[in-house]
């Protein structure tokens, strides 16, 4: 579903991917783990057009995406849910929901409203209050429906459990579970290595803008260099 190849990117002067490729299958959830400042969120915002791509190429369902704008890559099925939850704290999370489907035209959103209200309980109870007096586990489950009120075929996850308490981190991971069940197509990028590689069918490690390692979710649990890096044993 998702080719990519050889990609350079950077900011200013400085480049901070060096050529990494790496490829996402239809139906599955790929991880990218690293440390701060190892590529993650700047492969991401390349990939959703945020980004100017120096070299190498972008691919999605055949199509090149590199040199596209960020709403003609939403229009091509891709959406993010991006780190810090970014929802419109003005706004109602009926609202945030609403914008979430801007790109759309079909007659289905309201119905989607729904859904998503029945996917995420407290969003419900919390329908017509200011995105903004929500906690930060609200937050994060409403921007997780904004992102899905596009109909992705792929959705791109940064962080989606940055500082939120373990409990909510634990139903943020059983939301990921559902969404993978819907069928739609999974990126994730989380410092929480112990959960992205629960949820990843594979996984790229990344270092200094480079993939250092991948395979499998279960194969990069089990690597012995993984584990001292990333996972504390």
């Amino acid at each position: 579903m998702l080719h990519i190849k050889n990609l350079t990117a950077g900011y200013g002067k400085v480049n901070v991917l060096h050529g990494i490729s790496l490829d996402v299958n239809e139906r599955e959830c790929v991880a990218l783990i690293g440390a701060n400042g190892a590529g993650k969120t700047t492969t991401l915002r390349c990939i959703c057009g945020l980004n100017e791509v120096r070299s190498g190429s972008i691919e999605f369902m055949n199509e090149r995406l590199d040199g596209l704008s960020g709403h003609a890559i939403v229009r091509k099925g891709i959406t993010m849910c991006p780190e810090g939850r970014q929802v419109f704290a003005e706004m109602s999370v009926v609202e945030n929901l609403e914008m979430g489907a801007h790109t759309r035209t079909d007659n289905e959103q309201k119905s989607d409203v729904e859904k998503m209200l029945d996917l995420f309980p407290v969003l419900r109870e919390r329908a017509k209050q200011r995105a903004g007096t929500l906690s930060g586990g609200e937050q994060e489950m409403l921007a997780i429906a904004r992102a899905l009120m596009a109909r992705p075929k792929l959705c791109i996850f940064d962080e989606p459990s940055l500082g939120l308490a373990p409990k909510i981190v634990e139903e943020v991971e059983q939301i990921l579970v559902r969404i993978k069940a819907m069928g739609t197509t999974i990126v994730l990028v989380e410092q929480n290595a112990a959960m992205a590689l629960r949820l990843a069918d594979r996984a790229y490690v990344l270092e200094a803008g480079e993939v250092v390692l991948h395979g499998t979710g279960q194969e990069l649990r089990n690597d012995p260099q993984v584990s001292k890096a990333y996972l504390g044993y």
